[in-house]
C-alpha cells in the first residue's frame, strides 16, 4: 500500500416499492454484479461526491437532479483492497413518476428490484454490507452513517457533526 485511494460514488433510486439496480459488467474494479448508478471521481470532483454522483447519474440513465426528489447523502465507506483505500459515497433518492430513464445503459443492464428482493441480488462486498444496513436501519431514520469493512462485514456508526 502506497497512499493510492480510489474515490467512487452511487445513487439508488426507488420509486413504488422498488430500488433500480444496475448489473454492472465490464468494470476494471469489480466483478459483474448489482449495485446502484454511480462510479468514479473524475479529477474536478475530488472534493464534491455530489457532483461525481448527479453526473454519472446522467452519464448511466440520461437523467438530471430535477428528476429525483429527496435526494440524500447517507454513507460512506472504506475498504483496503489490492493496495489502495477505496471511499465509496452512497445517495439515496426518490425517482419523480414523470422521469423517464434511458432504456439501456452501456455499463450493464437496469432492473426495479422490489424492496424485499435487493438483499438477495449479488453485489460487491462494500455496496451489499451498505444496504444490508440501509435496509433494516437507515432507510428508517435520516442519518450519516460511516462505516469501515472488516473480513466480517462493515461496522457502521453515525457520523455527527460536532
Amino acid at each position: 500500500m502506497d497512499g493510492k485511494l480510489r474515490n467512487m460514488t452511487a445513487i439508488y433510486l426507488s420509486q413504488n416499492g422498488k430500488m433500480l439496480m444496475l448489473y454492472r459488467v465490464g468494470s476494471r474494479v469489480v466483478a459483474p454484479s448489482w449495485c446502484g448508478i454511480g462510479g468514479h471521481f473524475e479529477k474536478d470532483e475530488l472534493n464534491d461526491a455530489q457532483a461525481a454522483m448527479l453526473r454519472e447519474m446522467k452519464e448511466e440513465i440520461g437523467i438530471s437532479e430535477h428528476d429525483i426528489e429527496n435526494l440524500r447523502f447517507r454513507y460512506v465507506t472504506l475498504r483496503r483492497k489490492n493496495g489502495e483505500i477505496r471511499q465509496n459515497y452512497y445517495f439515496f433518492a426518490d425517482l419523480k413518476e414523470n422521469a423517464v430513464l434511458k432504456t439501456d445503459c452501456d455499463e450493464g443492464k437496469l432492473e426495479w428490484v422490489d424492496f424485499d428482493d435487493v438483499l438477495k441480488k449479488e453485489m460487491p462486498f462494500t455496496a451489499k454490507g451498505m444496504l444490508e444496513h440501509y435496509m433494516s436501519t437507515g432507510r428508517f431514520d435520516d442519518k450519516i452513517y460511516g462505516g469501515v469493512t472488516t473480513p466480517d462485514g462493515v461496522i457502521f456508526t453515525e457520523m455527527d457533526e460536532f
